[in-house]
């Protein structure tokens, strides 16, 4: 056995690896155990028809073949035989052959549920949703006096000499992000189901941008490269232009408000997801948000999404979470390409059903 199988035979998470056809070449013992299937059954065979993914992880090789980077998915379903569903954080990444020539790709599987964890899902959510509710209701109590304090501080610096006043402006910064963060958690908190209706997507992506170029992106450019033959969306515009204000947000904020962010719409008609009960859902309208900053940090990359994990001193690590939050109520998908110099989120919507576009099947 050599070193590298000592450490895949030992690695903690699931993990299998693909020749460069896209077929699995081997598995380690960790995702044996967490997909109750063995090596043997799944050596040669096509993940998506092995594992019955909920997306087609033909596309997704294909993102990284043309990236040359790592592909990050949140909450990818798995459909076993015998009726048997795991859902996980998908990480895909090219394994480097010789002459800068990927030799086959990894894929490793993030569990977010799993056998081990079926018997205490129902718990789990209600404890989730009380945990939820008081932060909810914590946030809103302390918003008052902080209000109070901010007002206190800039009646205080009217009566005092300039060169005091710095502490006050102090206060009254620090409220103020203090608030916003209280803002995140109640929007975080809030399960009311999206109120979708017919969206020109261009409209959403526009409005962010001129918003953020208000603020925070002041000093970022813009490229937009839009699709005008897209359909209009099915969503709650409110909820996804949030969406696009905090991806543009923590684009700015990597690159010091100081790189290019690449707005991009296209149409993938052949993009489904799996959805419980054996339907799918077509998500065929996909928006990226792209920016020429640093990457993501590796230590964080594979769990972008979950709350509280920030790259970035200070930071809160809700805008994202907040994001997949959205998403994930929307029944759509978001996956992030980054390497050094390109990061690139990707959102997959549902179109309007009274519209089609030109590229649709019937």
């Amino acid at each position: 056995m050599t070193h590298d199988d000592r450490i895949w035979s030992v690695l903690p998470v699931p993990a299998f690896e693909l020749d460069v056809s896209g077929l699995v070449r081997r598995m380690n013992g960790a995702a044996e155990s967490f997909l109750n299937l063995s090596e043997k059954r799944l050596i040669g065979k096509h993940p998506n028809v092995a594992l019955g993914f909920s997306l087609d992880f033909d596309d997704l090789l294909a993102r990284v073949r043309q990236s040359e980077g790592a592909l990050y998915v949140d909450g990818v379903n798995l459909r076993l035989a015998g009726g048997d569903q795991r859902e996980v954080n998908l990480h895909i990444a090219p394994l480097p052959g010789g002459e800068d020539v990927s030799e086959g790709y990894v894929a490793v599987l993030n569990p977010r549920n799993g056998p081990e964890a079926l018997g205490q899902v129902q718990g789990a959510k209600s404890a989730a949703r009380q945990a939820i509710g008081m932060a909810e209701m914590l946030a809103h109590e302390i918003k008052n006096p902080l209000a109070g304090i901010a007002g206190a501080a800039q009646l205080l610096s009217m009566s005092l000499p300039p060169e005091d006043q710095e502490m006050t402006d102090l206060i009254v910064a620090e409220t103020r992000r203090v608030v916003a963060l209280l803002d995140q958690v109640e929007r975080f908190g809030d399960l009311r189901p999206p109120e979708r209706q017919p969206t020109n997507i261009h409209d959403l992506l526009d409005r962010a941008w001129a918003t953020a170029q208000l603020g925070y992106a002041s000093g970022m450019g813009c490229e937009k490269l839009y699709d005008p033959s897209l359909p209009d969306v099915f969503v709650d515009a409110d909820q996804i232009q949030q969406i696009f204000l905090n991806l543009i947000k923590n684009a700015s904020e990597a690159a010091d408000n100081k790189g290019n962010i690449t707005l991009k719409t296209f149409y993938d008609g052949g993009l489904r997801v799996a959805l419980p009960g054996g339907d799918q859902a077509h998500l065929p309208i996909q928006v990226e948000v792209i920016d020429d900053g640093p990457g993501l940090p590796p230590d964080i990359a594979e769990n972008v999404f979950e709350p509280f994990v920030s790259g970035r001193e200070n930071g809160t690590g809700l805008g994202l979470a907040l994001v997949s939050k959205i998403v994930t109520d929307h029944g759509a998908l978001i996956s992030v390409n980054s390497v050094p110099g390109r990061t690139a989120f990707r959102i997959s919507l549902p179109v309007a059903k009274s519209q089609l576009h030109p590229n649709a099947k019937p």
